[in-house]
């Protein structure tokens, strides 16, 4: 998971439909690359525009597609 703690389902819900990253990549109008950075987390933003085509797309909502983890805070050793 990244540092952010936003978790992108997009593995998932390709899986669920029955769908390749080439597939949807051309659906959406989006590099195979660029969705490869989106999938693996590594994205820094998303546009709206992009979000809408995803859902419409995988036949989803926002929140389907994304996720939200909790990160762990590193705590400091008290031995210093």
């Amino acid at each position: 998971m990244a540092e952010h703690g936003i978790r992108v389902r997009l593995d998932e819900l390709l899986l669920e439909r029955g769908m390749t990253l080439t597939e949807l990549s051309h659906r959406v109008e989006i590099t195979v690359v660029n969705l490869s950075i989106l999938k693996n987390g590594h994205a820094k933003a998303i546009r709206f525009s992009t979000l809408s085509r995803l859902c419409e797309a995988l036949g989803c909502q926002p929140g389907d597609l994304l996720a939200y983890e909790q990160v762990a805070q590193e705590t400091p050793d008290p031995a210093g």
